[in-house]
């Protein structure tokens, strides 16, 4: 395809039609250049392709295909290659059918247990999510279909979000909001970035030139198109120049006729129009030149790879008097309608017409001996006494009883956020009362987001197995039976009630304006910082086997900013199974005037290891893993000082650290001295402190410091004296013995500020 003629060759027309859906789905062709259209469809986790009746969130049915593990199974992983491996499968599929661009994944950070996607979305850390969602696009698109990562950005909640404005200070959006974009652009070029419905600082996504052109572009190097999230336009004119390429879906020509008017009265510029063209160009012609549509599609391969995924994602949480695995010889209680009914993936675009479903009940036939009792209704909350009474009669009569529980559909989804972290009362009172009857209960989940765990002292084990995909049944026998030894990790911290979440006084915000009060202590940063009692740290995960870590080592003591740490570590499994450890690298950085975290995860390993075996972990740490974004200078800086190297089960549980002396390259800014400049801060610079001392000294003796007679009487003490003299502003000295005036200290503040420039 010869871009630049199509160009030179198309109408102004033509070309303002490139810029809006066909319809939901479909780019515009233009027939009499041969352009064709291309189609895009819902994802990450699966397809979900419609092509008839086509709707925007999951309302209609879309083609029979495979669900995947949803995002928030797959961060527990903490598996690179899991993710990879999810992209391949999905990149298959998508040339299969004739898909160009699958929607996602979706990156945006977990802020707050309540928000209605959480599901759809990898963690409350922005390395973890960076990294995972990097796997993915780069699985998806070596497949050469492309990805759209979204949603760009400060798309935290679900309420008001067609209007709501993220009001975000630009230290948070650097270190928290933004860095999974940038991994993902700037490492594996997404071929596509969906812009958000909300507003961010004021302006619409869609219509941001900061967020779309001078950032996304100009800074990072994304070279491929900007669509819109669905109906998430408002200034469509004001969007082409900003950088927002494709609207979705169509308007029924509505904004390409807004697009023409604004051209041809000048409003517009050809050349924008033109540039938005050429990008979306490249992708069809990237896509049409790489079709495979003889690729084949192994669904039933896929449904096994699906439950092999799923168990590596699930999450041991407890396991008192080690319950679990189970054994076959075991006479076991199934309890839950989840059981039987799986809850496995979240509601809305995301959602997939599954081929087949393969249930915990089903998975067990044949495998174990068990009653089933279904135990609750997930149509409503209030309590069944009925059918309590039969699961509490089988658990009475079973060594052990599995409840399976977690979340309804309706109580998380696209479109609205939840109100509480709760989990059903029928449920609660469920556990409750089998516990009772049974104290060999474990209770498996099924859920997209922290739970609050009323019952946790009365249950013996507790997994995590999030939205496990179609498969999840077999993935959680495999898991229960020791099949699979678990080896996930929590991507987000459990609190113990949603009042412990740092945006709790803040989520939602108020009518269209949601400040991001908590500023970058998001989830762990925040607990950590505060020494808040948690259900569950971020990063804990439990296994049926043991390791120990040991050796950890640095390729240096000292270093600057520009160069590269190695750090090592020796991982030995201890136990007596063959098991998989997540080796987490967090970095604390010096005390200082700047706010920061006790410890940031800054690299991660999962690493397998047969019973008494060791292996050596090495990872690599640059300039981010200490630097924090200085708004003073508006880039990364990294503040000179003594780093800790922590390595963590946990970041709760560090079991190894050891210090690294870490000098910046860059010098802060200076702000400039003025009269009202206090010493506290002039003391820092040694030439300000030189030319002052004399005045400082006449300073020090008009306020007292260092009389012989200031005994524990003095009206002034010592100590006093010098907390007064470090917090007064020079102006001060007039009126405290320095025989100055206010015109000579503001001469010598402008000598100190010519002095620090020569």
């Amino acid at each position: 395809m010869d871009i630049e003629k199509l160009i030179s060759e198309m109408t102004l027309e033509e070309k303002a039609s490139l810029l809006s859906g066909a319809d939901f789905w479909h780019t515009k062709a233009v027939e009499r250049l041969g352009i064709p259209a291309t189609m895009v469809s819902d994802g990450p986790h699966g397809l979900r392709k419609q092509d008839e009746a086509a709707d925007h969130l999951g309302i209609n049915d879309s083609i029979k295909a495979v669900c995947f593990p949803a995002a928030c199974a797959t961060a527990a992983s903490f598996d690179r290659d899991l993710l990879r491996k999810v992209g391949e499968a999905v990149g298959d599929a998508c040339q299969h059918e004739n898909l160009c661009v699958i929607l996602g994944p979706a990156v945006n950070i977990k802020r707050s247990p309540l928000c209605g996607r959480n599901f759809e979305y990898f963690s409350e850390d922005p390395l973890l999510a960076g990294e995972l969602a990097t796997a993915l696009i780069s699985g998806v698109q070596s497949r050469n279909v492309g990805t759209s990562i979204k949603h760009f950005a400060g798309n935290n909640q679900e309420h008001r979000r067609m209007s709501s404005d993220s009001v975000i200070d630009e230290r948070t959006l650097r270190e928290i909001y933004l860095p999974a974009f940038e991994k993902a652009v700037k490492e594996v070029q997404p071929w596509t970035v969906m812009c958000s419905y909300n507003r961010l600082n004021g302006e619409y996504a869609s219509q941001n030139h900061w967020l779309l052109t001078e950032l996304l572009r100009d800074e990072w190097g994304f070279d491929g198109y900007v669509m819109s999230d669905w109906g998430a336009v408002s200034d469509r004119v004001k969007g082409v120049a900003a950088g927002m390429d494709l609207e979705m879906p169509g308007s029924g020509g509505s904004n390409d006729a807004r697009i023409v008017e604004a051209v041809k009265s000048g409003e517009l510029k050809m050349s924008d129009v033109d540039r938005s063209v050429r990008r979306i160009l490249r992708i069809v012609d990237r896509f049409e030149t790489n079709r495979k549509p003889d690729t084949p599609w192994d669904m039933e391969a896929q449904h096994e790879l699906a439950g092999k995924l799923a168990a590596e994602c699930m999450v041991l949480l407890k396991n008192e008097d080690d319950i679990l695995p189970l054994k076959k010889t075991e006479k076991l209680a199934v309890i839950g309608r989840f059981a039987g009914q799986p809850r496995y993936q979240g509601g809305g675009s995301s959602h997939i017409n599954s081929f087949k479903v393969t249930s915990l009940l089903e998975a067990l036939e044949g495998e174990a001996e068990f009653t089933y009792a279904q135990g609750y209704d997930v149509e409503g909350e209030e309590p069944d006494e009925a059918l309590i009474e039969e699961a509490v009669e089988a658990a009475s009569k079973a060594d052990k009883a599995i409840i399976i529980a977690g979340l309804p559909d309706a109580f998380e989804s696209e479109g609205y956020d939840r109100t509480h972290m709760r989990m059903p009362r029928c449920q609660n009172e469920l556990i409750l009362r089998v516990s009772r009857a049974n104290p060999n209960t474990v209770v498996v989940l099924y859920n997209g987001s922290p739970v609050q765990m009323p019952w946790i002292h009365d249950v013996k084990g507790v997994i995590e197995g999030y939205l496990g995909g179609q498969a999840v049944g077999a993935a959680t026998k495999m898991v229960l039976f020791g099949e699979v030894n678990p080896c996930g990790r929590l991507p987000e911290s459990f609190p113990l009630q949603l009042e412990d979440n740092p945006s709790f006084l803040s989520y939602g915000g108020e009518g269209n304006t949601a400040v991001y009060t908590e500023g970058i202590f998001v989830g762990y940063r925040y607990y950590d910082k505060k020494k808040m009692e948690v259900l569950f740290p971020f990063g804990y995960g439990l296994s049926y086997t043991s390791f120990s870590y040991s050796n950890l080592l640095l390729s240096a003591e000292n270093i600057t900013d520009m160069d590269e740490l190695s750090v090592s570590v020796d991982v030995t499994n201890t136990g007596k199974l063959p098991g998989k450890e997540v080796v987490q690298l967090y970095v604390g950085a010096p005390a200082g005037d700047i706010f920061r975290p006790v410890r940031e995860l800054r690299a991660f390993e999962k690493v397998y290891l047969e019973p008494g075996e060791t292996k050596t972990v090495t990872m690599k740490l640059g300039k981010r893993a200490f630097a924090y974004w200085n708004t003073k200078i508006h880039d990364w800086f990294v503040m000179s000082g003594d780093y800790s190297i922590q390595i963590g089960r946990s970041s709760r549980d560090i079991a190894l650290c050891r210090g690294v002396l870490v000098k910046g390259t860059a010098e802060e800014p200076k702000e400039p001295v003025t009269p009202d400049s206090i010493f506290l801060d002039l003391e820092k610079d040694s030439l300000a402190m030189e030319l002052l001392e004399p005045i400082l000294a006449k300073v020090r003796e008009s306020l007292g410091a260092g009389d012989e007679d200031g005994g524990e009487d003095a009206a002034v003490s010592d100590e006093m004296a010098e907390a007064m003299r470090r917090y007064m502003p020079l102006r001060s000295m007039i009126s405290f013995g320095a025989e100055t005036t206010y015109n000579a200290i503001k001469t010598l503040a402008d000598e100190i500020n010519k002095l620090r420039k020569s």
